[in-house]
C-alpha cells in the first residue's frame, strides 16, 4: 500500500512539474518584440531630431509621424509576409492531397517507412499507417506534420498578424511621444518613461526565455539606450553641419 502510495505521489510530482516554456512564444512573443520594435526605432528618431537643437513641436510631429509610418509599414509587412507564407503552405497541402488521392499506397508506404525510421517495428509501422490512412483528412494531416512540419488547421491570418503588428509597434512608439502630448517640452520626461518602458519589455520577454526579468530588461534598456544615444549624437553633428 505505501508502495502504491508513493508512485502515485512521484507520478502527480512529474505531473506537476513537467511543464515547458511557450517555445514559439504564442501571442506574447510577438505583441512585445512588436512594441519593442516601436519603442526603440521612435525613440532613435525623436531623439535624433531633438540633438539638431530643433522645436518640441517639431519633435512631437517626428514621433508622431514615426509612430504612424513605422505602425502602416509594420502591418503591411507583416500582412504580405504571412499572406505569402500561407499561400506557399497551402500550395504544398494541394500537392499532397493530390499524392494521397492518386497514389495512396505508396504515401501510406512512406509514412510507414517514416515510422520505421523513428524506431517502430516494420509490421507495427505497416499497420498504424494502414489505420491512419483510412481516412484522407487524417492522412492528409499526418503527413503535413510529419513531412512539412505544419498543422493544416492552425494556419496564421494574415489579418490578425497584420492587426496585432500595428498595435504592438504604434503601443510601444506612444511612450516616447506621450509626455509632450501631455504638455512635456523637454527632451528628458520623454526619454525617461521611454527607457522604463524598454526595461519592462526586456523584463517581459524572459517569460519566454531562460533569463532572469532583470536581465533581461537591463540589457534591453542598455540596448534602447545606445540607440538614442547614437541617435542623438548624429543630430547634434548633422545639426550643426547644416546650421
Amino acid at each position: 500500500m505505501a508502495v502504491i502510495e508513493t508512485q502515485a505521489a512521484l507520478h502527480e510530482a512529474h505531473r506537476d512539474n513537467h511543464t515547458h516554456r511557450d517555445v514559439n512564444g504564442g501571442w506574447l512573443r510577438p505583441a512585445v518584440f512588436g512594441a519593442m520594435d516601436g519603442l526603440v526605432s521612435n525613440l532613435a528618431l525623436m531623439t535624433g531630431v531633438a540633438g539638431g537643437a530643433v522645436s518640441h513641436q517639431t519633435i512631437v510631429i517626428t514621433g508622431l509621424a514615426g509612430l504612424a509610418a513605422g505602425a502602416f509599414s509594420m502591418a503591411a509587412g507583416e500582412y504580405t509576409s504571412v499572406a505569402s507564407q500561407r499561400e506557399l503552405v497551402e500550395a504544398e497541402l494541394d500537392v499532397e492531397r493530390r499524392e494521397l488521392r492518386r497514389h495512396p499506397q505508396d504515401e501510406e508506404d512512406e509514412l510507414a517507412a517514416l515510422y520505421v525510421s523513428r524506431g517502430v517495428e516494420p509490421e507495427l509501422a505497416r499497420e498504424v499507417a494502414r489505420q491512419l490512412s483510412k481516412d484522407p483528412e487524417q492522412a492528409l494531416e499526418i503527413h503535413a506534420r510529419e513531412e512539412l512540419g505544419i498543422d493544416p488547421g492552425d494556419l496564421p491570418s494574415p489579418l490578425v498578424a497584420a492587426v496585432s503588428s500595428f498595435g504592438s509597434f504604434a503601443l510601444g512608439a506612444l511612450l516616447p511621444v506621450l509626455p509632450f502630448l501631455l504638455g512635456a517640452t523637454a527632451l528628458w520626461p520623454a526619454l525617461l518613461l521611454a527607457l522604463v518602458g524598454l526595461f519592462g519589455c526586456g523584463a517581459v520577454v524572459a517569460k519566454v526565455t531562460a533569463r532572469s526579468w532583470w536581465y533581461s530588461g537591463l540589457r534591453q534598456l542598455a540596448l534602447g539606450g545606445a540607440a538614442a544615444g547614437v541617435t542623438y549624437a548624429l543630430g547634434s553633428l548633422f545639426g550643426t553641419a547644416v546650421g
